[in-house]
C-alpha cells in the first residue's frame, strides 16, 4: 500500500515539474494567446475553454483512477516533434505554428506520464483545447468571407418574405434607401466557433451514444449561420425604426440576444434528437 502512495505522488510530483516546465517554456506562447482572448471578440470563448477542460477531466476523475498508469515512449516522441515545431515556428515567427506545438506538448506530456491508455480517455478533451488557439489569418479570411456572403444572401432573402425591396451585391444590401454592409465581424465566425464548442463539451458530457454527439456538433454550424444571418435582418429592420438601434451599443445587445437566442435554437435540437432516439 504505502509502495503504491508513493508511486502515485511520485507521479504527481514528476507530472508538476514537467508541467511547469512546459509554462515556463511555452509562457510567451500563452501569453500571446491570452493576450488575443482580451482583444478579439471572435476569440472570447477561449477563456472557457481550459475551465470546462478542466471540468471534464474532473468529471471523469472516478473513471482516470482505475487507469493503469504505464509511460509511454511515444508521448516522449510527440514531446520532441512537439519541440521541434516550436523551434521552427519561433525561428520562422509563424506564431500559428508555435500555438500548435503547445498543444502538441500538453497531449505528448499526458501520453509520456500515463500512457496510451489514459490518453485514449483524455483525447476529446486535450482536441477541444484546439478551440483555444485563434485561427491563423489566411484560414480566417477563408472561412468569414464565404460566411459573410451566406449571411448576406440568407438576410435577404428573409427580408423579401417580409415584403421589402432589397438589392444585393456582394455582402451589401441596400433597402429603402440605405446601405448594409456585412462586414467581416458580423460574418458570425465568432458565433460557429463559440456555438460548436459548447455543442461538442454539451454533447461529449451528457450524452454517451457516438451519434448524438456527431448530430449535435454538426447541428451548431446551420444554427450559427441562420442566427447571424437572423442578426442582420434584424439590424435592417430596426434601422428603419431608428438607425441609432442598428449600430453601437444597441448593435452589441442586438449581438448577445441573437446569440442566446441560437443557443436556445441548439438546446431545442438537442431535445428533437433525444426524443427521436427513445
Amino acid at each position: 500500500m504505502i509502495g503504491v502512495l508513493r508511486q502515485r505522488w511520485g507521479g504527481w510530483i514528476a507530472a508538476g515539474w514537467l508541467a511547469g516546465l512546459v509554462g515556463v517554456c511555452y509562457w510567451p506562447v500563452i501569453g500571446n494567446i491570452v493576450h488575443q482572448w482580451q482583444s478579439d471578440d471572435n476569440m472570447a470563448h477561449g477563456w472557457f475553454v481550459p475551465v470546462i477542460v478542466g471540468y471534464i477531466v474532473w468529471e471523469r476523475r472516478e473513471e482516470l483512477e482505475g487507469v493503469r498508469i504505464a509511460p509511454s515512449g511515444w508521448g516522449l516522441a510527440l514531446l520532441a516533434a512537439s519541440g521541434v515545431v516550436a523551434c521552427v515556428g519561433a525561428l520562422a515567427a509563424e506564431i500559428f505554428t508555435e500555438r500548435l506545438a503547445l498543444v502538441g506538448t500538453v497531449a505528448g506530456l499526458v501520453w509520456y506520464l500515463g500512457g496510451g491508455e489514459l490518453m485514449r480517455r483524455l483525447r476529446f478533451p486535450l482536441l477541444l483545447l484546439f478551440f483555444a488557439l485563434p485561427l491563423p489569418g489566411l484560414l480566417h479570411k477563408q472561412i468569414t468571407f464565404p460566411l459573410q456572403l451566406l449571411a448576406t444572401r440568407l438576410a435577404e432573402w428573409g427580408l423579401e418574405l417580409t415584403g421589402r425591396a432589397v438589392l444585393r451585391e456582394g455582402n451589401v444590401l441596400e433597402l429603402a434607401g440605405r446601405m448594409i454592409s456585412v462586414v467581416e465581424a458580423c460574418s458570425g465566425i465568432r458565433a460557429l466557433l463559440t456555438l460548436e464548442f459548447f455543442a461538442l463539451a454539451y454533447a461529449y458530457l451528457f450524452h454517451e451514444k457516438v451519434w448524438m454527439r456527431w448530430a449535435l456538433a454538426a447541428a451548431a454550424v446551420p444554427v450559427a449561420v441562420l442566427a447571424n444571418a437572423g442578426r442582420v435582418m434584424a439590424t435592417a429592420l430596426l434601422g428603419e425604426v431608428d438607425p441609432r438601434l442598428a449600430e453601437g451599443f444597441y448593435h452589441g445587445l442586438e449581438g448577445w440576444a441573437v446569440f442566446v437566442a441560437a443557443m436556445a435554437m441548439l438546446i431545442g435540437v438537442e431535445r428533437l434528437l433525444r426524443r427521436w432516439a427513445k
